[in-house]
């Protein structure tokens, strides 16, 4: 029933979602969060890679090598919105990735790391949606367009 859950919520560590990204070299955004878990809703901190529209997670930091198999895989082009949830889940530091279908909740561990976070993802996001092409994609950090 696991498995279904996770890949239902695209989840799953399909290798193919990952075969073409080196997510243990020069991510864009890795740290700690603490992530609700998809069956059981215990809490659980695990350390984030965010790499090439892909947000990766592993136990910690040293499970992340070329051979390593993420416990977790979110193509943030298939989300819709990462925004601030601590009203949501009443805990401080709360941010929210929705799909369609389904909603998953991080809790940073400061402020900061949780705009860090939003803007990263946020990001990822319009860079990667599949309704924008790539011409459309603008990058505000180098001021190209």
């Amino acid at each position: 029933m696991e498995s279904l859950w996770r890949v239902a919520t695209f989840q799953d560590p399909n290798p193919e979602d990952y075969k073409d990204v080196e997510f243990w070299s020069n991510p864009e955004r890795s740290g700690w969060l603490t992530k609700q878990g998809d069956y059981i809703k215990t809490w659980r901190r695990r350390w984030f890679v965010l790499k090439q529209g892909k947000l990766f997670w592993f136990k910690d930091s040293s499970s992340v090598a070329r051979d390593s198999v993420p416990r977790g895989v979110i193509p943030v082009g298939r989300c819709l919105t990462v925004k601030g949830a601590e009203d949501v889940i009443n805990k401080p530091f709360a941010f929210e990735l929705a799909t369609v279908n389904y909603t998953m909740y991080f809790v940073a561990d400061t402020e900061k790391d949780k705009e860090d976070w939003i803007n990263s993802i946020g990001r990822s996001i319009v860079q990667h949606s599949q309704s924008v092409t790539d011409s459309e994609v603008v990058d505000y950090d180098n001021n190209r367009r």
